[in-house]
């Protein structure tokens, strides 16, 4: 499938282009803040949980990020090889408070905020800023940079919060472009054996877990062209695979049993098997055909044990994907594969340094996009990353075979 539009001009596009992709992603945001108004009232209180964050410190952060990398920063224009420390006075207590770098997790829930309507404000003026000064960029991508990875970081927030209002049972008030239904096909694709470039080729925006160098090779497989769907999930659960211990590992029974899972999340057996699913506190027909999803890691692996299958390692992914292009569906669901995220030889961080480098401690890379990523970030070489454990992200699975030479 070819590169969506928007995340061309996330990655490639010219001055003008990011322009009008941040007033896009910008009024994402402020309409997902007047739907947190009008279901928490003003002071956006949401009860604490370790996977979420105070929106109003959310909205605070965002108007921090912004400033901290573009109109603070000195060494702006320098892309890539800019001063990550270079001085940025005057805003020492917004620094305090809002570098997510610095500040405990716990902590952001009791910091005093200023008003919504202050922080609306605030943040008004330096998106204003943001685009005043990349009417001055054209398309170079050094300067280009830090305005590529603004809008990447609001489009990421966005999904989160997409996330929080599904598991507080929220409404999101959020709208997207529906992905493009590509010609596909169920059933299973053959991948020829290749070598597989995982790494940046150079030009436009990549996140620093991108770049560097990587090539792997891989043998001949057969992979599924959709994700896996709940009709093939549901028969693992009803015939009692989460009670099951052979089909688990260690980590993930230990996982499954302290959460008390008999299903996946966000989902309910009526009997007779009739199921449903939980659609941000609306329970809802479970639609056979549509990607299970908000799996976790864990549930991945148990399903494939049960099945006879496994995951792809994000080479494989890739070299399915590059082969078969409009056949290959992508862009439901986020998507574990087998590969354990880490640096490609001779990983540099980028200024931002707290993106990648503090995470590559194992978790499993996802590749592709859900129904609730913004198109910006719909792109082949994304990285996602998570914990196995985490079930709260709109996630699922493919599968695959490896094929034996006759």
């Amino acid at each position: 499938m070819g590169l969506r539009p928007e995340a061309h001009a996330a990655r490639l596009g010219d001055g003008a282009a990011l322009q009008e992709a941040l007033r896009v992603t910008r009024a994402r945001t402020l309409g997902m803040v007047e739907a947190w108004r009008s279901q928490l009232g003003a002071d956006l209180a949401i009860p604490y949980d370790a996977t979420l964050n105070p929106l109003r410190w959310e909205i605070g952060h965002l108007n921090w990020f912004e400033r901290w990398w573009i109109a603070r920063n000195a060494d702006c224009d320098r892309g890539v090889l800019a001063d990550p420390f270079v001085a940025r006075p005057g805003e020492a207590a917004d620094d305090a408070r809002f570098d997510s770098s610095r500040m405990p997790h716990r902590d952001r829930w009791t910091v005093p905020m200023p008003s919504l309507e202050a922080w609306l404000n605030t943040q008004a003026q330096t998106h204003h800023d943001t685009l005043a000064w990349l009417k001055n960029r054209h398309h170079d991508d050094a300067a280009l940079y830090f305005a590529r990875l603004v809008l990447a970081h609001e489009d990421m927030h966005g999904e989160a919060w997409v996330m929080m209002a599904q598991q507080l049972r929220l409404q999101p008030g959020d709208t997207l472009p529906a992905a493009p239904h590509p010609k596909s096909r169920t059933g299973l694709l053959h991948v020829k054996p290749q070598t597989v470039a995982l790494h940046h080729a150079g030009g436009g925006f990549a996140f620093d877990n991108e770049c560097g160098w990587s090539l792997q090779w891989v043998e001949a497989f057969d992979i599924d062209a959709t994700p896996i769907a709940w009709r093939d999930y549901v028969p693992f659960v009803e015939q009692g695979g989460y009670g099951q211990r052979q089909h688990w590992s260690e980590s993930g029974w230990r996982w499954r049993e302290a959460q008390g899972l008999m299903s996946p999340r966000y989902t309910r057996r009526l009997g007779q098997g009739a199921w449903q699913c939980d659609q941000f506190g609306v329970w809802q027909d479970m639609p056979p055909d549509a990607p299970a999803s908000h799996l976790s890691w864990h549930e991945a692996q148990a399903w494939c044990r049960w099945a006879g299958r496994c995951l792809p390692t994000e080479a494989q992914w890739l070299a399915a994907l590059q082969q078969h292009g409009d056949a290959w569906v992508w862009g439901s669901v986020w998507e574990w594969t087998a590969s354990p995220f880490a640096p490609f030889e001779g990983f540099k961080p980028h200024p931002y340094r707290d993106y990648s480098e503090p995470w590559f401690d194992g978790r499993p890379v996802l590749k592709g996009a859900s129904a609730w990523t913004h198109p910006h970030l719909h792109h082949p070489a994304y990285r996602n990353y998570f914990e196995a454990h985490r079930n709260d992200v709109l996630s699922g699975f493919r599968t695959c075979l490896a094929v034996h030479p006759a």
